[in-house]
């Protein structure tokens, strides 16, 4: 069974495209926290940044495009696993903030929130798949 890229994007697609191009361009702008995200054991944090931010950018414009679609789809369900480690990083970080002060209700938010993200990765991978044709 054969699937189409040539269809128009669907609206979760579109905003994966929204938000790759968002976080992308921050890559860019503010590289700073993205660094803090790069687990320990990786050398080079900036350039780590800079290269996940380009991919991101090149995701997002490539799943515009129905000649690009399919394998920008792929391309971005293997960014969405090679960054996972990073989100696990900063959900452990945001818990060692926690233990560290845990009468803080921001820092609570925001470890609430990190580990919120977490499941969301599989349902933008499961876009990704579907936007480039791999998956219904």
């Amino acid at each position: 069974m054969k699937t189409t890229t040539n269809a128009p994007l669907g609206k979760d697609a579109i905003a994966l495209a929204g938000l790759f191009l968002a976080s992308g361009t921050m890559h860019f702008v503010k590289p700073e926290p993205f660094e803090s995200m790069v687990p320990r054991q990786l050398p080079q944090r900036r350039l780590l940044v800079y290269v996940s931010g380009a991919a991101e950018l090149a995701c997002a414009a490539g799943l515009l495009f129905p000649r690009t679609r399919r394998v920008a789809g792929i391309a971005s369900a293997v960014l969405l696993v090679a960054v996972f480690p990073a989100n696990v990083t900063m959900t452990a970080k945001a818990g060692r903030r926690v233990s560290r002060d845990p009468e803080s209700t921001a820092k609570q938010g925001y470890l609430a929130a990190t580990v919120a993200r977490l499941p969301l990765q599989w349902p933008m991978i499961r876009t990704a798949l579907r936007a480039g044709g791999v998956i219904r």
